[in-house]
C-alpha cells in the first residue's frame, strides 16, 4: 500500500494541472462556439431586415 501512495503523490500534481488545463481549454472552446452561434443569429436577423435607403439630399449652397 505504501507504493500506491508514493505513486499517487508523484502523479497527483501532474493530473491536477492537466485537469485545470483541460477545463480552461474547454471553457475557451465553449465560449467561442457560443459567440459564433450568437454572431450567426445576429447576422441572420440583420439580413432579414429590409435595407432602408435614403434619397440623396442636395447640400445648401450648390
Amino acid at each position: 500500500m505504501d507504493t500506491f501512495w508514493t505513486y499517487f503523490e508523484v502523479l497527483a500534481p501532474s493530473i491536477g494541472v492537466g485537469l485545470v488545463f483541460w477545463f480552461a481549454i474547454r471553457s475557451i472552446f465553449r465560449a467561442d462556439r457560443y459567440e459564433r452561434t450568437t454572431e450567426a443569429q445576429v447576422r441572420e436577423e440583420l439580413s432579414e431586415q429590409p435595407v432602408e435607403q435614403e434619397e440623396p439630399t442636395e447640400r445648401d449652397g450648390k
